[in-house]
């Protein structure tokens, strides 16, 4: 396979993930569902980790999001 290919076809696979810090209340149920993604910080504010996690962390990405409170975390393919 070209490594054109290769990277095309893994490109496909990775979500960018968005989080809107205005609605983001910080309460970390994303970090405890995704911690490679998401992480509360000393300061008491969510910062990502991740921006664009691979495949492998898809599932957790998208409960994180289903989980979060406030609807701050948004996914796109």
């Amino acid at each position: 396979m070209p490594a054109s290919a290769e990277l095309s076809s893994f490109t496909e696979d990775v979500v960018k993930v968005t989080v809107n810090f205005d609605l983001c209340a910080s309460t970390g149920a994303c970090a405890q569902v995704a911690p490679e993604v998401f992480e509360v910080r000393n300061d008491g504010y969510l910062h990502i980790r991740k921006e664009q996690p691979g495949p492998e962390l898809y599932d957790e990405v998208q409960q994180a999001a289903d989980l979060c409170p406030t609807g701050a975390i948004t996914l796109e393919d």
